[in-house]
């Protein structure tokens, strides 16, 4: 447990959907008795080797056999890259192991099945939090997100309480938007209120545009949208797109790579083999911006601002379709609040390590649907 008096430093890891690579920052937090606000002391990033993300890519689509045997050998290759990202930040910041309090490890979704029919689903992220441990030679606290699911809770989104710690808004309701693979939302309410933080995942975020531009181009992901923007979106396709039945659930609800994949692209571009790549390329862009708005919608008139992070803030074409889309309110990446778009999840990571040694909850009921707050993941002590 953590000494009230004491200014602790932890540091969080994040490798989200888009399995482009590991975020991670170090961050400072004041005492235990006092606000959590968060200073971040140093920023690193390793991008995904490409073997390493296709194995990702291929345990997450069920494709091939041993799975057991290549999930345990993956998550030990994430480990070791995790734990290079954990070797630069305390180098850039000139700082030991001992110093830190924590590793707070999120691991890569392979899975998320949080409502099956029996009431008891699951979600894995593969690590092995044994060996970060070992060898970052600090506590690492992870599997963030099965306690959550085992009461009831989608486990997703468990960003909206560290938004609210960090961005609460000075008037009105708050939205931040997370862009990553899949996006979600946080809705804060406004000062004083009586209002519950509210959050969601909302559909695809980039995983599907990154997919197709890698098919097409040989490239990762589409480079500030620049591709998208040279082409035209198809109106029948995006209306295909927009009658998926996730996007018209109401929350509690998450979702992931289990539902938005290639398969399921490829089904919706049956009746459009004519399409030129550019084009869906272009009414992909089109499908997460109004996705997104059309998620947000109720809560729009209350809200003076749009806060984007995730790499779906670096998309200069999608960021001006999520504004086209809300002209009522700014659209601006959360840099304009302190804190960079691609270090936000890392450090809500960072913050849920942090309560979860304090032995405070990390989830938010109204958020997840879970049964009630639960200290949220496992504590892999040196």
């Amino acid at each position: 447990m953590l000494q009230s008096h004491s200014t602790h430093y932890f540091i969080g890891l994040m490798s989200g959907t888009s399995l482009d690579g590991v975020d991670g920052v170090l961050a400072r937090f004041g005492a235990p008795s006092e606000p959590p606000a968060i200073q971040i002391l140093a920023h690193a990033s390793c991008a995904m080797p490409t073997a390493l993300r296709a194995e990702l890519l291929a345990l997450n689509s069920r494709h091939g056999s041993d799975e057991l045997h290549r999930a345990a050998l993956a998550g030990n290759a994430l480990s070791q890259l995790y734990a290079q990202v954990v070797e630069q930040l305390l180098t850039s910041s000139d700082m030991t192991p001992r110093q830190i309090a924590a590793i707070g490890a999120h691991g890569q979704t392979v899975r998320h099945q949080p409502g099956l029919h029996d009431g008891c689903g699951y979600t894995l992220q593969l690590l092995n939090p044994s060996l970060l441990a070992e060898r970052a030679g600090i506590t690492v606290v992870a599997d963030l997100r099965s306690r959550d699911v085992a009461a009831g809770g989608q486990g997703a989104p468990l960003v909206p309480a560290f938004h609210q710690q960090v961005f609460a808004p000075p008037s009105g309701v708050g939205l931040v938007l997370n862009i990553g693979g899949i996006a979600n939302v946080s809705v804060l309410p406004p000062p004083g209120s009586a209002e519950q933080v509210t959050g969601w995942d909302c559909g695809p975020g980039n995983a599907l545009m990154d997919a197709w531009c890698q098919r097409h181009t040989g490239q990762p992901y589409d480079a500030n949208g620049a591709w998208a923007a040279s082409g035209q979106v198809l109106p029948a396709l995006l209306a295909q797109l927009l009658r998926e039945p996730y996007l018209r659930q109401p929350p509690p609800k998450s979702t992931g790579r289990d539902l938005f994949h290639m398969d399921w692209l490829e089904q919706q571009l049956q009746g459009f083999a004519d399409a030129a790549p550019v084009d869906v390329q272009a009414t992909l862009t089109a499908f997460t911006a109004q996705a997104c708005a059309d998620s947000m919608r109720h809560h729009i008139s209350r809200a003076q601002e749009l806060l984007v992070c995730g790499g779906g803030a670096l998309n200069g074409h999608l960021m001006a379709q999520l504004q086209q889309r809300l002209p009522q309110i700014r659209v601006t990446s959360t840099d304009s609040r302190g804190l960079p778009p691609l270090q936000v999840e890392a450090a809500a990571f960072a913050w849920l390590a942090r309560q979860c040694l304090l032995g405070q909850a990390g989830n938010l009921p109204a958020v997840t649907g879970a049964a009630g707050p639960r200290i949220l993941g496992a504590i892999y002590p040196v």
